[in-house]
């Protein structure tokens, strides 16, 4: 991305708010406070840390982390009026997100008023955030669906107020990076002087792709979740969208990378979902190979099918013996075991080794491993 510095994109992350508010989830304070941590030693920019509004239990919670004095922002999520407000400066928080629906779809048929309303609504809560002292990040839900053009008005009327971003949320997850580049891309040259956010879900598989777009378009923050945790399908995946940055478009925002798993694990344990060996970037697994071609280049330079090295985010490389492995790969699967074998004993186990993962559909165990070693000595001295 031309003209893009690693200063100019910043890490938002919203776990402990969007993320809970995944169906079925929920964090003690204790394990909010460890993945708050955890996010915060990493260099995450900002974390969104919970809803002050849902009384006074989330409310405790919330005063928890801000007692950890942390070096990322803390901010808070809010409908945009002064209530929420006021719970939230109760809290401690210096940050705060005021929502509000901004799509015709939702102004008429959730909250049954009208543009009149929502710039109004705007203007209030903005102004009373704005006297105390407060970040504020304006959030306009359903920003995709919305008129363009409303959009800028209520961006221009943000700007004028003191907002310092306007949080572009896709929150059905519908668009595609094409449409998300454009329509970012407008409001930036529409209302230059404010930052925008881009908050993608990701009911079509796109949220990374779509806040890559984001930026690409003008944006500077993103929205993003550990794992991808969030309603429905989930928002745009810290790990994906940091690691994405950073080989896709050569933007390093100052995140220690190697530091994924752990938190990804983390948070796997404490929402009740388990990370999938094969998730991207921090998946146990995403680093096995198997077939004979890729083990093979991949055991003379990693680089040969590896975008990225598994050390990077807290993972280890895996030579998997199974249906697809060849020669060297054999080899390296009894030299993890500590078992050297030479490339013509490997070559006397692959049909074994093939079978075996045949029958069992599957990759071999290291014991499965064993058993074949030793049935070959066996079966030699014979």
């Amino acid at each position: 991305m031309a003209g893009v510095t690693k200063s100019q994109v910043f890490i938002g992350d919203t776990t402990l708010r969007d993320g809970e508010q995944t169906a079925g989830v929920v964090f003690t304070v204790k394990e909010k406070i460890s993945i708050a941590r955890q996010l915060d030693a990493m260099g995450v920019h900002e974390l969104e840390c919970g809803i002050p509004a849902m009384g006074e239990e989330e409310r405790d919670s919330i005063r928890a982390l801000v007692a950890l004095g942390l070096s990322a922002r803390l901010i808070t999520w809010n409908r945009a009026v002064v209530p929420d407000i006021e719970a939230s400066i109760a809290c401690g928080v210096e940050a705060v997100d005021i929502s509000l629906s901004v799509s015709d779809i939702m102004i008429e048929h959730k909250i049954n008023k009208s543009r009149d309303f929502v710039k109004e609504q705007l203007k209030r809560a903005l102004c009373f955030a704005k006297q105390n002292g407060l970040y504020v990040c304006v959030g306009g839900e359903d920003a995709s669906r919305a008129d363009s053009d409303f959009l800028i008005e209520l961006m221009q009327i943000a700007q004028t107020n003191g907002a310092d971003r306007f949080r572009f949320c896709d929150t059905l997850g519908i668009l595609d990076p094409f449409a998300m580049f454009e329509k970012v891309g407008r409001l930036r040259a529409a209302v230059p002087g404010l930052d925008i956010e881009v908050h993608t879900h990701n009911d079509l598989g796109l949220a990374t792709a779509n806040a890559l777009a984001g930026v690409r378009g003008g944006a500077s923050y993103i929205s993003t979740t550990v794992n991808g945790l969030g309603e429905r399908a989930g928002n745009a995946a810290l790990e994906e969208v940091v690691m994405a940055l950073k080989v896709a478009c050569g933007i390093d925002v100052g995140i220690d990378t190697r530091r994924f798993q752990s938190v990804s694990r983390l948070v796997g344990r404490a929402s009740n979902r388990e990370v999938p060996p094969w998730k991207a970037v921090v998946g146990e697994r995403v680093f096995s190979h198997e077939s004979g071609l890729h083990a093979d280049g991949v055991l003379k330079d990693p680089k040969n099918y590896e975008g990225f090295t598994p050390e990077e985010v807290g993972l280890k490389r895996h030579i998997v013996a199974g249906k697809h492995s060849g020669t060297n790969g054999i080899v390296e699967s009894y030299r993890q075991i500590g078992i050297p074998i030479s490339r013509e004993e490997a070559q006397e186990l692959m049909d074994k080794v093939r079978s075996t993962a045949q029958r069992i559909k599957g990759p071999l165990a290291p014991m499965d491993l064993v058993k074949l070693h030793k049935r070959r000595g066996v079966s030699l001295a014979a």
